[in-house]
C-alpha cells in the first residue's frame, strides 16, 4: 500500500465509507470517477472508484466475486484492493491502493517516450500482473496506458481488473472506442475472420503490444500524433490494415516482442508464459 509519510497500516475490514474524506478527483473513466481520499483517523491515503450501477444483480454479484478475490491477495504487479462498499443508489465503491505517479498515460504525457530499458521493464511487470490474474480467472479486458498505474518507485501494476470486465459487457461499443476498443484486437471485431473462438487472453497480448508501442512512439500506434479516429476508421485499421511496425532504429529484441504480440490471428500470438521468456524482458538491460 502506498500511503503519505503519516500513514499507517490498518485491516481492511475496520475500514468504513463514511471514515473517508475526498481530496480530489483522480480522473473518469470505465463507468466510473476515481478519488484520492483520505482515511480520517489514520491519514492512510487511497485511491476510492465510484462504479456507477445499471442496477443489474448479476453485475453486482460479478463484480464483488472478483473484487473479493483480490482483496484478498497482495501482488507486487496488480494494484490492491482494500474493501468495496455498496451505496443505497446502487453505486459500488472500491477503495484500493493510491499510486501517486498516477497513470501511464499521463507519465507518458508528462515524460514523452519510454527508452528500451523502462520499455522491457513495464512489459515484464505487467505480463507478471497478468500471469496473476489468469491464475485466478480473472480476463483483463480493458488494456491500456489508463489502466496501468505507476508509483514513484516505478512499480507498474494493473488496475480495473474485473470492474472494467464486467462494466464493458454493458457498454454500447459504437461509444466507447476511445475507452476501449481502440485496443482491442481484430478478432474482437471480427471472430469469424481471426478467431474462431474469442480468447481474451490472447486478446489482451494484442492490447500489451499496442500499450508497449504506445509508449515507444509517444501516440497511439495506428495513427498520426495528435489524430482521433471514428468507429469505421478504426475497425478498418485493425482488421484490415497491417498491425503498426517498428524501424531498424528499435532494438531487435523490441521488434520481436512486439511482433510476438501482434499477430491478427489470436492463435499465432504468444502467451504470457511464453512472452516472459524473451529475450526483450529476460535481457539484462545493463
Amino acid at each position: 500500500m502506498t500511503t503519505t509519510n503519516t500513514s499507517t497500516t490498518m485491516s481492511a475490514a475496520s475500514i468504513s465509507s463514511f471514515d473517508l474524506e475526498k481530496l480530489q478527483v483522480l480522473g473518469h473513466g470505465n463507468g466510473g470517477t476515481i478519488y484520492k481520499v483520505c482515511h480520517k483517523h489514520t491519514n492512510a491515503i487511497y485511491a476510492l472508484k465510484v462504479v456507477h450501477s445499471d442496477f443489474n444483480p448479476i453485475l453486482h454479484r460479478q463484480v464483488f466475486r472478483e473484487m473479493e478475490i483480490l482483496r484478498h491477495t497482495d501482488f507486487p504487479y496488480v494494484v490492491r484492493c482494500h474493501g468495496i462498499f455498496e451505496k443505497p443508489s446502487g453505486d459500488i465503491a472500491i477503495l484500493m491502493e493510491y499510486m501517486n505517479l498516477g497513470t501511464l498515460d499521463s507519465l507518458l504525457r508528462t515524460h514523452e517516450t519510454f527508452s528500451k530499458p523502462k520499455l522491457a521493464d513495464v512489459a515484464r511487470q505487467v505480463l507478471n500482473g497478468l500471469s496473476y490474474i489468469y491464475g485466478h480467472k480473472i480476463i483483463h479486458c480493458d488494456l491500456k496506458l489508463s489502466n496501468l498505474l505507476v508509483n514513484d518507485k516505478m512499480e507498474v501494476k494493473i488496475a480495473d481488473f474485473g470492474v472494467s470486465k464486467i462494466m464493458c459487457r454493458a457498454l454500447d461499443t459504437c461509444n466507447s472506442y476511445i475507452g476501449m476498443c481502440a485496443y482491442m484486437s481484430p478478432e474482437w471485431f471480427d471472430l469469424d475472420t481471426y478467431g474462431g473462438n474469442y480468447n481474451g487472453y490472447a486478446s489482451n497480448i494484442w492490447s500489451l503490444g499496442l500499450t508497449l508501442l504506445e509508449l515507444y512512439m509517444g501516440h497511439f500506434p495506428f495513427l498520426p500524433s495528435g489524430q482521433r479516429p471514428d468507429w469505421a476508421t478504426l475497425m478498418c485499421m485493425i482488421c484490415f490494415g497491417e498491425p503498426p511496425s517498428l524501424s531498424e532504429q528499435a532494438s531487435k529484441e523490441f521488434r520481436s516482442f512486439i511482433k510476438c504480440c501482434l499477430q491478427k490471428e489470436s492463435n499465432k500470438r504468444w502467451t504470457v508464459a511464453q512472452l516472459l521468456t524473451h529475450p526483450f524482458v529476460c535481457k539484462d538491460p545493463r
